[in-house]
């Protein structure tokens, strides 16, 4: 793995490959909601300053979203890492030295770009689904930097299967590079790809969202089916972590990740919305053309 492609000459600062992927998935996303949006709407320029705006607005979310939910598990699981908090609470600002929360990253984007779209005039249903069809392809390029550093890494295969191939398992060299977040005791062992897994499943999500905005009866529709999948899709591929870092949670009964458990209420809450809004139909809802983008209700 290349947890550090190479260093800056002269400086010495490593270019970090999680980094690298993070940022051409953002700017994909970006490139494809901006094409999209303006594509949806007969006066490309009228939101034009809003657009320019929401990818900041949306970073400034994932980032602080992300490692706010971190900080959060972290303290509550009172772990190592939480206890360094409570003794250092400046630490918390220091991102670069890792620990963020995908979910987190998803709720903060939401609610900053409602935040900017609102500033803006702009609709925030419709944008929404846009959005997330175009994250989840940002989200499958930024997922292989994960593979590269080793984080978000699967638990140990059973032997039985050992000898299946990528990217179904993956074989963890015995020699890590420097930066490498496999830790030591995954050196030479058989690990489920989750990480490869994870980019499937964004990815599929993205085309599954095209498919979904043509036939979309209202807006808004498109971003509760994503959710939903998503939640089912990321409750699996947690069963077959094994990073503990991510939070563990004894209910008696079960062991449940702190993703796994959010992925229960996020699935809740989008099925029993889209069960509610199951006869609901707006006029001009299917993204083929042009559609309406008129400034809908939050």
């Amino acid at each position: 793995m290349y947890p550090i492609l190479f260093e800056i000459p002269g400086l010495g600062w490593p270019i970090r490959s999680f980094g690298v992927m993070v940022v051409l998935g953002f700017l994909l996303g970006t490139h494809l909601l901006t094409r999209w949006y303006q594509n949806s709407t007969e006066d490309p320029e009228r939101h034009s300053d809003g657009l320019a705006a929401l990818p900041v607005w949306v970073m400034i979310g994932v980032i602080f979203g992300a490692r706010f939910a971190y900080v959060i598990v972290e303290l509550v699981g009172n772990t190592p890492t939480g206890q360094a908090y409570k003794a250092d609470p400046l630490s918390v600002l220091f991102i670069w030295q890792g620990g963020l929360v995908m979910y987190g990253g998803c709720f903060g984007s939401i609610l900053m770009g409602w935040l900017c779209l609102r500033k803006h005039k702009m609709p925030f249903k419709h944008t929404l689904d846009l959005a997330l069809v175009a994250g989840f392809f940002g989200l499958a390029i930024g997922r292989i930097g994960c593979l590269l550093v080793g984080d978000d890494f699967g638990s140990i295969v059973d032997p039985k299967y050992a000898d299946w191939s990528f990217p179904l398992v993956l074989h963890v060299p015995e020699t890590l590079r420097d930066g490498s977040l496999f830790g030591e005791g995954n050196r030479g062992q058989v690990l489920w790809a989750t990480q490869p897994w994870m980019t499937a499943n964004a990815a599929m999500l993205g085309f599954l969202g095209m498919r979904f905005l043509k036939t979309r009866k209202y807006a808004g529709q498109v971003g509760l089916k994503l959710l939903l999948l998503y939640s089912i899709g990321r409750y699996v591929i947690e069963m077959f972590r094994g990073d503990s870092i991510r939070g563990l949670w004894d209910l008696g009964f079960t062991t449940q990740s702190t993703s796994q458990l959010v992925s229960v209420g996020l699935f809740v809450t989008c099925a029993f919305l889209l069960w509610r809004n199951r006869g609901k139909h707006e006029d001009g809802a299917a993204i083929t053309g042009h559609a309406n983008t008129e400034p809908d209700a939050a």
